[in-house]
């Protein structure tokens, strides 16, 4: 191959048909041209396989992505426990919205007899009931349709095209709950109050209020969502081992004002009980306590409501004891849990919540955060047998 030499302006150049020539005397040589080239190539190749890796990347993380959480749900395998919590934190509120606008927008509720209670009481359901079941059921039936959810009402033939999937993002949660876990989806059962306190709903007695959603995990309350829909607005949450809501620190208040005030003199034992049975439990208060020990009853509605005024210290425990069903009890029963309190039937039995489960429970039940003379006297009571 022959090669001749030029000078241009001065300075020498290689001329040939190539941008490049091999010399096969020993030397190589490649023109600036084709490193150029080379270099841009090396850069765009780089670039792509950052973007791919970063993109990659954030759309494996369980806790801020929606693509994450529909492959959890289509696989059928584990659900983040984190988005189970906030989207039963979505469908409480959304159902309580419901609850308002009906309360708002007619007296007469739709009110319908289901039946009559044990005890003989009308079993009322309103349009509030029915329209709250219908955003917080099929919600999170689309969220999560291979878990069980149970609910106290029931609608049959219902367009639910309109039903929006449950969030996935809550700041609140986001910055309580550190890390998360995966949970089989089988062993999952979701249990759902769309209104608790019907009968005070329709006498409009709205503090009593409550929607409530609970995940139980083979049949342990591990997340409770208690929302009360009227004002002062509150959602009360908590996952049992990675946290809870902040209007929930007052039960830790409420202990350590009691510890500064230790040295004054023992106040009542106060119980708070359902406005329909006062008598009956006051009467099996007085013969687990004595009839000389002093107590005080203060009734109430709704089983969230109740659960709740024991946490905020306004009751040292919560008793019951006629029958009450499974979704009254559930998103209480793991808030409970996650404070570090206790509820079990009156002879000591933890609940099962596991979705083949009576939803009725006949035992009765005793709840409180921390134990007190009622507690304790309860132990050693003939009913008592611990589980």
């Amino acid at each position: 191959m022959e090669y001749r030499k030029e000078d241009i302006g001065g300075k020498n150049h290689l001329n040939s048909d190539f941008c490049s020539k091999m010399n096969f005397g020993g030397a190589v040589r490649i023109n600036k041209c084709g490193i150029s080239i080379l270099l841009a190539l090396a850069i765009l190749l780089l670039l792509f396989t950052y973007n791919t890796h970063k993109s990659s990347s954030n759309s494996s993380s369980p806790l801020t992505s929606t693509k994450f959480l529909k492959k959890a749900i289509n696989d059928g395998s584990n659900i983040s426990a984190k988005s189970l919590l906030i989207a039963a934190v979505d469908v409480a509120e959304r159902g309580g919205q419901e609850v308002v606008q009906v309360r708002a927008s007619s007296n007469d509720l739709g009110q319908q007899v289901k039946g009559k209670t044990k005890e003989g009481a009308q079993d009322r359901v309103t349009q509030g009931d029915f329209r709250s079941h219908r955003v917080m059921y099929y919600g999170l039936r689309k969220a999560f349709p291979q878990v069980k959810v149970i609910s106290e009402e029931h609608m049959a033939n219902t367009d639910t095209r309109d039903i929006e999937v449950p969030t996935n993002v809550n700041n609140e949660i986001s910055n309580i709950v550190i890390g998360d876990t995966n949970i089989s989806a089988e062993d999952i059962s979701v249990w759902i109050d769309p209104l608790d306190a019907t009968q005070e709903y329709t006498e409009n007695l709205l503090e009593y209020v409550t929607t409530m959603v609970c995940v139980a995990v083979k049949g342990v309350p591990i997340i409770g969502v208690i929302h009360k829909p009227f004002p002062p607005v509150q959602t009360y949450w908590a996952i049992v081992g990675y946290g809870h809501s902040q209007n929930l620190d007052v039960a830790k208040k409420s202990e350590k004002s009691e510890e500064k005030g230790s040295t004054v003199s023992k106040s009542p034992t106060k119980i708070v009980v359902s406005r329909s049975h006062a008598g009956s439990v006051r009467n099996l208060t007085e013969q687990i306590l004595g009839s000389k020990q002093t107590f005080e009853i203060k009734t109430a509605a709704g089983a969230g409501y109740k659960v709740l005024e024991v946490i905020k210290g306004n009751a040292d425990a919560y008793l019951h004891v006629t029958n009450i069903k499974k979704w009254d009890l559930c998103a209480g029963n793991a808030i409970l849990n996650a404070l570090e309190g206790t509820m079990v039937t009156l002879n000591g039995e933890k609940l099962d919540y596991s979705p083949d489960t009576d939803p009725m429970n006949s035992k009765g039940i005793l709840a409180y955060i921390k134990s007190s003379e009622l507690s304790d006297k309860f132990k050693e009571s003939p009913l008592y047998i611990e589980s």
